[in-house]
């Protein structure tokens, strides 16, 4: 063999290394990150960030003619009870429609609210966000042109570090208040409503639309 050759290949074989080792680094930074990512949406679940704030956001989830799932009666219940709490004066609920263009989330749990007592005027349907990204960006847009700036979010466990950057993004101050007691109950559950999460999370921040 040539010493050219020898040299080639020597070469080579370093480039492939090179590729490896990067590849493996790489790997082993997204990895760390990702695992960072559901471990931030584990601690977030378990927060009640009960702070004075201009509004509550409420986000949608199925509604079946007109009346709200269980999720997001529950969703819709916290919401309340924060209300009369005091939290903030006014309730923003969320969603657009689904299969029935006659009702949309965010109208359906606005009338949920209404019937319970909450005063029209400090009730607002968003009631075009097909999907949570849209939705937060949609709210943002209400608090601005309400002249409000703060918020606490309410809805699943696992969805609110999601959401909280979401509404950060739309330069809005967040606080989470979670409905309690919304996690699965199984552990294999659990671990794939985290990861579920963790993905969306991801898509978002890589500019792909994710419920």
């Amino acid at each position: 063999m040539s010493t050219a050759a020898g040299v080639m290949r020597i070469s080579k074989s370093r480039s492939y290394w090179l590729i490896g080792v990067s590849f493996a680094v790489f790997a082993a930074l997204f990895a760390g990150f990702f695992v960072s990512i559901c471990v931030g949406i584990v601690h977030e679940a378990s927060l009640q960030e009960l702070h004075p704030a201009d509004a509550i956001i409420v986000f949608g989830a199925a509604e079946y003619s007109g009346r709200p799932s269980p999720v997001y009666r529950a969703r819709l219940d916290h919401a309340f009870e924060l209300f009369q709490r005091g939290i903030a004066p006014v309730v923003v609920t969320t969603g657009g429609a689904a299969a029935d263009p006659k009702f949309s989330e965010g109208g359906v749990g606005h009338d949920y609210l209404k019937r319970r007592g909450i005063p029209d005027s400090s009730l607002i349907a968003e009631t075009q966000g097909s999907d949570t990204a849209e939705s937060a960006k949609r709210v943002g847009v209400i608090l601005r042109a309400n002249h409000m700036s703060s918020c606490v979010a309410v809805s699943d466990e696992y969805h609110v570090f999601r959401i909280r950057r979401l509404l950060e993004d739309e330069r809005v101050r967040v606080y989470v208040a979670p409905r309690p007691e919304s996690k699965p109950h199984s552990l294999w559950l659990r671990a794939w409503a985290v990861l579920r999460e963790a993905i969306s999370y991801l898509a978002w921040r890589l500019h792909f639309r994710a419920r």
